[in-house]
């Protein structure tokens, strides 16, 4: 398989797991409290992490380069809080697949301005006809799932 399935594979993979986490993370928060949930997730990630890192590198030497690089570059990581807890606050309220539905649809807006604009250090990407239209029907799907 080459590098694209691999990256196919693994992003199917990633979206399997957040709809597992949206739901198994949306009952421990209406358990023991959502932002207790919340702190729970994002310790347990970071031990996770650290563990992950020192058997594949040996070394948490990747951490200490990454206090050198620029601060704003540490938004993705807090953009993963505001995620992660917004799964759990929503998940029970509206349901995994619209709190999923939701959530891509907000993350392929956002990409799509992002390629266009190529912030964030992104080469820029044109958004055709195609482009706008399959978000449109992303959109109209995502609040679509709204209704019960």
């Amino acid at each position: 398989m080459g590098s694209t399935g691999v990256s196919t594979t693994i992003a199917l993979g990633a979206g399997v797991a957040g709809s597992i986490q949206i739901a198994l993370l949306g009952l421990l928060g209406q358990r023991v409290g959502e932002l207790e949930t919340a702190a729970f997730a994002f310790v347990l990630t970071a031990v996770a992490g650290v563990v992950i890192l020192l058997a594949a590198r040996r070394s948490l030497a990747g951490i200490g380069q990454a206090l050198h690089e620029p601060a704003w570059l540490w938004l993705g990581g807090l953009a993963g809080v505001f995620v992660v807890t917004a799964i759990i606050v929503t998940g029970p309220r509206i349901g995994i697949v619209a709190t999923s539905a939701l959530l891509i649809a907000g993350q392929l807006g956002a990409a799509m301005v992002i390629d266009r604009f190529g912030w964030l250090g992104v080469e820029k990407v044109s958004i055709g006809w195609e482009r706008l239209v399959g978000l449109s029907l992303l959109v109209a799907g995502a609040l679509l799932t709204l209704r019960r």
